[in-house]
């Protein structure tokens, strides 16, 4: 009744006043941006108990005072403090407000490393904080940009006003959108039964666009402060994407598969030098394309020659021993080598030198169980597999008394190749615009990805690469 007759009352204004009202929730669900740091349970809980019951009463004490003091309704939550109890709630409402930030900057780390591993954002550094949560995160240059922006924020609008309005519009959009996605989920994941869809949709849709239709009327007072952070964000990440995947189907198109290693060797007559190459790529199939680059500029690679992709898996950590995968790529005397080094997200990567001889150790390993692999397949040493294939037998020594001469040789020849040095190979790829494209793609490509790549963490500082045993190799891919 008191709703009814508060509408009857005042008409638009009452209507425009629904944006001040929803700020009296905003902040309350920024706990649940907490998921991947507490259980659900544990939320629930936090919620049901602590934090709603106090808002609660916050909100009860205010109006109470109002009834007592309404000259007071500008700044009701200090004015209504008892004067010997208004420092310390003055210093809690600060900590209150640094601990409310944590949470908004758990989801933003959350969503930008989802983000990282869609190629939807350039490369940052990415901790993880646990061992056994894989969305515990952070993101230092994320936090360092944020934080410089509430600086800046705060210094722009001084007054909390235009602050709150930024914040209620921000607020409210989220709540809508959730609510849109959740209606997708329910249909196509849950298969929910569509009246029970709709009237979820009816219900929490009307709400929220009858609050959002309200706050939108402060857009012009500090409400477009996240659009505008939303569209330059929004535009940085889809400038990205763009180019990132047109670079990898670039490679794709271009790569030497590796049956053809021979022909490209003989082709530009490549000369072998002592030493260990190790050249970087995403792929894990065929020649990258910058191979071909390198022996026709500089016709000589190391003896030993190794393409190595770095992965990270989803889960806290990869054995030592499961660390890398090995195949052969062209006949045993190219001495080129496929190796997918596997890490988890709590793996960091070893030191130059320990990485080095971790990998050597177990490329050697991997000559000896190809070498006693080969001679039971001739000799048709088998035994039955539990899927009921034929497997070879590896004998308890892996390589026993088979080829021990040949094996023995081959490990002797990599601890050799391996004393002059090893060789970091990186592709330093240029991409531009091609000469037909429209301007708003030379712009894209040209500006905007050059800007975000040119001042991304050096690749070499996260694999740890030293830099007197780096080489680039420039090339330029043209989309």
């Amino acid at each position: 009744m008191y709703i009814v007759d508060y509408f009857r009352r005042n008409g638009k204004e009452g209507w425009i006043s629904l944006g001040g009202v929803i700020l009296c929730v905003t902040g309350t669900e920024g706990m649940y941006a907490d998921l991947s740091h507490f259980s659900i349970q544990a939320i629930q809980i936090s919620f049901s108990t602590v934090l709603f019951p106090s808002v609660a009463l916050c909100y009860m004490g205010q109006a109470a005072y109002l009834r007592k003091f309404p000259e007071d309704v500008t700044d009701t939550f200090f004015r209504s403090i008892p004067a010997p109890m208004f420092w310390p709630t003055f210093i809690t409402a600060i900590l209150s407000a640094i601990i409310a930030s944590q949470a908004m900057l758990s989801g933003a780390f959350a969503i930008l490393s989802k983000a990282l591993s869609l190629g939807c954002f350039p490369s940052v550094q990415v901790i993880h904080t646990s061992k056994s949560h894989e969305g515990q995160v952070c993101i230092p240059e994320v936090n360092f940009l944020m934080g410089l922006a509430s600086i800046i924020v705060t210094i722009t609008f001084r007054i909390t006003t235009e602050i709150g309005n930024a914040y209620g519009i921000c607020v409210v959009t989220v709540f809508s959108i959730t609510t849109h996605l959740m209606t997708i989920v329910m249909l196509l994941i849950w298969r929910k039964k569509f009246i029970f869809v709709f009237l979820f949709y009816i219900v929490f849709g009307s709400i929220e666009l009858i609050y959002l239709s309200s706050i939108l009327t402060k857009f012009a007072q500090g409400g477009y402060l996240p659009f505008c952070f939303s569209l330059v964000l929004m535009a940085l990440m889809m400038a990205w994407h763009y180019v990132h995947v047109n670079k990898y189907w670039y490679e794709l198109d271009h790569i030497v598969p590796a049956d053809e290693v021979t022909a490209l060797l003989k082709k530009h007559d490549v000369r072998r030098i002592p030493g260990v190459d190790l050249i970087y790529s995403d792929l894990v199939q065929g020649i990258p394309p910058v191979f071909p680059r390198l022996v026709q500029k500089i016709p000589s690679v190391h003896s030993v020659f190794l393409f190595m992709s770095i992965k990270h898996l989803p889960i806290p950590h990869v054995v030592p021993v499961e660390r890398f995968l090995f195949r052969q790529v062209g006949p045993r005397e190219h001495r080129m080598f496929r190796c997918v080094a596997r890490y988890g997200y709590c793996d960091m990567l070893e030191e130059s030198g320990l990485f080095k001889g971790f990998l050597m150790e177990r490329l050697k390993m991997f000559i000896q169980d190809e070498a006693a692999f080969e001679t039971n397949s001739t000799t048709g040493d088998f035994q039955t597999c539990s899927e009921g294939s034929a497997c070879p037998i590896v004998p308890s020594g892996q390589s026993g008394n088979i080829n021990s001469d040949l094996v023995e040789k081959e490990k002797q020849l990599i601890d050799a190749e391996t004393e002059p040095g090893v060789v970091y190979l990186t592709g330093e790829a240029n991409v531009i615009a091609g000469p037909n494209s429209s301007l708003v793609k030379k712009i894209v490509v040209d500006y905007i990805y050059a800007f975000l790549k040119n001042n991304l963490t050096e690749g070499e500082k996260a694999l740890s690469i030293p830099k007197d045993e780096l080489l680039k190799v420039g090339i330029a891919y043209e989309i």
